[in-house]
């Protein structure tokens, strides 16, 4: 008893240190980590994460966005329901004004440049096949072109399907759901595209 007594405060000195030693071990400090959300385990693990494979998602890890893949490109601008208006009207002007014409694609072409949509001239085979100045197009409007191979006229009417071309007894307007013209062949529509409009007497923007 009396060596315990003489020696206790020196035994709970060790034993206290021991317990100072072994909390300082490694399991330990993951353990205390882990329970109180301590920084004195050392570094923590992160969790890890895949960045976003989706396109124009902003990535976890560098906050930088994906590029986004876009394989659709931008429709160019064409010709409003309005445009097509000013077309039709210098259509059914053209029969005083224009003069008689030829043949319909010089006079589809002499109607585009009065309206203020010039395009380089292109036959009626051209403009069936496609040019760089006009988009194919499934529902026509007022305004588009009407073509056939070896024939071309300028939609005035879609729901009563009416266009407006060099007939045989000269301009005029027609059906292309007549018998005759379903005799030629497939039809198409071709609307202007505007990037080639020439800007007449406009102010700089």
């Amino acid at each position: 008893m009396r060596f315990w007594r003489r020696h206790m405060p020196l035994v709970l000195l060790v034993g206290a240190l021991a317990l100072g030693c072994f909390a300082q071990t490694p399991v330990i400090q993951k353990v205390r980590a882990q329970t109180t959300g301590s920084d004195t385990a050392g570094p923590r693990m992160m969790p890890t994460t895949t960045a976003s494979t989706q396109p124009g998602a902003e990535s976890q890890i560098t906050g930088k966005k994906s590029p986004v893949h876009s394989r659709r490109s931008k429709a160019p601008a064409t010709l409003t329901e309005d445009d097509g208006l000013s077309v039709i009207a210098a259509a059914l002007d053209s029969r005083t004004h224009i003069g008689r014409q030829n043949d319909c694609s010089h006079l589809v072409h002499a109607i585009y440049d009065r309206a203020g949509f010039s395009y380089p001239y292109s036959s009626s085979s051209d403009l069936y096949e496609g040019t760089d100045e006009f988009r194919r197009v499934k529902h026509p409007q007022p305004g588009d072109l009407v073509v056939w191979s070896g024939h071309v006229g300028i939609v005035v009417n879609p729901a009563e399907h009416a266009f407006f071309s060099s007939l045989t007894h000269g301009p005029g307007i027609d059906t292309y759901d007549a018998k005759y013209w379903q005799g030629r062949g497939p039809v198409r529509f071709y609307r202007y595209i505007k990037r080639q409009r020439r800007a007449r007497g406009a102010s700089p923007e």
